[in-house]
């Protein structure tokens, strides 16, 4: 994009972001659900296409400009990312990555739109950290694809128009080259999502199981074609990478709004006759707080240029995400510390983000398996004993 386009849409979206969005943080939190308005609001500015094709509706962002569109979005509620980060993100990114012309030409202008909601459908009960063991079962029947299994966790499902689901289409090949995609739109008979699971945070963001009963979808639902057979699980790492430099840079941005909200109480706040900003002990917690908050913006950023050079879809990724994850759970533990035990009170904003921040270093792979993706991408055959 344009660079003076590119600083525009940022400006605008700080602005929806500070202006709209903050006030209503509080409310989405107690209600579990964002506006209608929001919605609406974040579909008109582009929202929901950002990292899409611009032959496809989207804004076409690279990487690093979506970096830093992230750190925007980062600053409030992570559900208002949520609600249209898996169109962008992993859901989206199935059809960019692996879908035949058709299937793009299809689906991907509604879903840059946000006329179609996308969920990606690949963790199980049994099938988190490790996706390859996933159990859920597609088989050919004539012309049609019969899927049966069950997934959990899956972001949007509620409110989806289509899934993304990922089953094993040949039982006897190795675990990561027997898996396909397929897109199933909601309503499909045989499809049932459950009821929205109850969080500890990210309150607005829905969450749900989605069960496949002899679901029936056409042979032309088999993501990227005859070519993409047995080749799901390759796409869902690629995407998934893509997701990690992602949720690296919205922890960056919470951890901005983190710093901005301790500053503002220690610079307020007074205790024995004295503002709690002029105790060396309140100022080492807000040094270290900016310190990360300065490293992680630096390494996202980095790992952003690479990804978009090609140059390290896999390291860096893995790097950024455990990093900034466990960066923003400390920026967030300190908030609460220098806001003492107003910190520990709901209402307070650090009280919401200390609960939204223990999400990062789960999804999108947790904190240990990055672990041993930058540990086995560096050591080689030494890491397998």
């Amino acid at each position: 994009m344009d660079a003076a386009d590119f600083s525009a849409v940022l400006s605008e979206v700080r602005r929806f972001v500070r202006e709209r969005v903050v006030p209503l943080e509080a409310e989405i939190d107690e209600k579990d659900e964002m506006p209608a308005d929001i919605r609406e609001a974040a579909k008109k500015m582009g929202l929901f296409g950002f990292a899409l094709p611009e032959e496809y509706g989207g804004l076409g962002l690279s990487m690093y400009e979506e970096a830093q569109l992230m750190f925007e979005l980062g600053y409030t509620t992570p559900s208002l990312r949520s609600m249209f980060g898996t169109n962008n993100g992993i859901a989206g990114h199935v059809l960019m990555v692996g879908g035949t012309e058709e299937q793009k030409a299809e689906w991907l202008p509604r879903i840059a739109s946000g006329d179609v909601l996308a969920s990606f459908a690949l963790t199980e009960p049994d099938a988190g950290s490790d996706p390859s063991t996933l159990t859920t079962k597609a088989h050919l029947e004539g012309d049609t694809w019969v899927i049966n299994g069950a997934k959990r966790y899956i972001t949007n499902a509620p409110l989806a128009d289509v899934f993304m689901v990922f089953a094993r289409t040949d039982p006897d090949a190795p675990r990561t080259r027997g898996i396909s995609t397929f897109l199933v739109p909601a309503g499909t008979p045989g499809l049932t999502v459950a009821p929205r699971d109850h969080k500890m945070g990210q309150l607005g963001a829905w969450t749900a199981d989605v069960f496949f009963d002899d679901v029936r979808v056409p042979a032309s639902a088999l993501v990227g074609g005859e070519d993409g057979l047995n080749r799901g699980f390759g796409t869902a790492m690629g995407c998934i990478a893509h997701g990690r430099v992602h949720i690296s840079a919205l922890c960056v941005g919470m951890a901005q709004r983190l710093v901005d909200e301790s500053v503002e109480y220690a610079r307020t706040r007074r205790q024995s006759g004295r503002l709690i900003g002029s105790f060396q002990l309140v100022q080492g917690l807000v040094a270290d707080s900016m310190t990360d908050y300065y490293a992680g913006r630096a390494t996202v950023l980095e790992a952003a240029r690479a990804f978009d050079a090609g140059t390290d879809t896999k390291i860096g990724p893995s790097c950024t995400k455990y990093f900034a994850s466990e960066m923003v759970w400390r920026v967030a533990d300190r908030a609460v510390q220098i806001h003492g035990g107003a910190g520990y009170m709901r209402g307070v904003a650090v009280e919401r983000f200390y609960r939204d921040a223990r999400l990062f270093r789960i999804y999108e792979g947790t904190s240990q398996i990055q672990q041993v993706i930058i540990a086995k991408a560096l050591l080689g055959e030494a890491a397998r004993g």
